[in-house]
């Protein structure tokens, strides 16, 4: 792995160890992942890069066994706080999707809401989480759309913060064309879904204040520009320009995509 990746990763576990505070968002929208997936009581999952344990906790509620691994060692001290007020048992483990700790053939179904998408290496994530699913097991995560809010969100801050070339844009895999080429003939029965979470903010200047402390590409931005920089000033002006083609009813409006499919014997 090359001192520039390395430095990457680095910056990824620390600057996404400050997304606790966003976590009600992504828990708003878990049980659509949890109901489009299939899954069911006793199924053996594992939820990929699981955060604070949003997914995890919901599909343990369900009855399902369940892993959980994340890359951030302070969101999964968050996810055990909240795996013991949810009184429900998650095997957490620190790691990295790229190199799953695990067997193969060793889970009924794989999840991901948000996180397997950006891996650095897009093939190397998709091929581990296939290798510890069983055959015939289920595959399933939510991803952000390129075109709609969030993926333009992430293009933007690209702009202005440009991640190394040997980085796959984790926007891509709100493509369902660049799904179905990542995943190949190695599955069968593939479908999408969307859905929209719903953003609750008093204003824009709300929004900003909050992505800027606790969504990890943006918190580098200030990291590198300083808040009250000419860059930071000038991000903020274009986010705001693109927010509001969203912001309705003290609610942005976030379009997210789900697939599924199933992994072939």
């Amino acid at each position: 792995m090359s001192d520039e990746l390395i430095n990457y990763k680095a910056m990824q576990k620390a600057s996404w160890g400050l997304f606790a505070p966003l976590e009600l968002l992504t828990t708003l929208v878990a049980p659509k992942l949890i109901q489009f997936s299939g899954i069911k009581a006793h199924d053996h999952i594992l939820d990929v890069g699981c955060g604070t344990g949003v997914t995890a906790i919901t599909a343990a509620r369900i009855g399902a066994n369940v892993s959980a691994l994340d890359l951030s060692p302070t969101l999964l001290e968050k996810a055990e706080l909240n795996t013991q007020l949810a009184q429900v048992a998650i095997d957490f483990k620190e790691g990295d999707v790229e190199q799953l700790p695990y067997p193969d053939a060793n889970f009924d179904a794989i999840l991901s809401q948000f996180g397997h998408m950006f891996a650095p290496n897009a093939q190397k994530a998709i091929d581990e989480m296939l290798r510890v699913l069983k055959p015939s097991g289920v595959i399933a995560f939510s991803t952000w759309p390129p075109d709609d809010f969030v993926g333009q969100l992430f293009a933007l801050v690209s702009k202005y913060n440009p991640p190394p070339r040997s980085i796959d844009p984790p926007v891509k895999w709100g493509d369902p064309e660049y799904v179905k080429y990542r995943l190949g003939n190695r599955v069968t029965n593939g479908c999408f879904d969307y859905g929209i979470m719903h953003v609750p903010t008093m204003s824009l200047g709300h929004y900003l204040n909050s992505i800027e402390k606790s969504l990890g590409p943006v918190a580098n931005l200030v990291k590198r520009f300083g808040s009250d920089s000419y860059e930071m000033n000038k991000f903020r002006i274009e986010v705001r320009a693109l927010a509001e083609n969203y912001y309705h009813d003290n609610i942005i409006h976030q379009t997210y995509m789900m697939y599924r499919a199933v992994k072939l014997t």
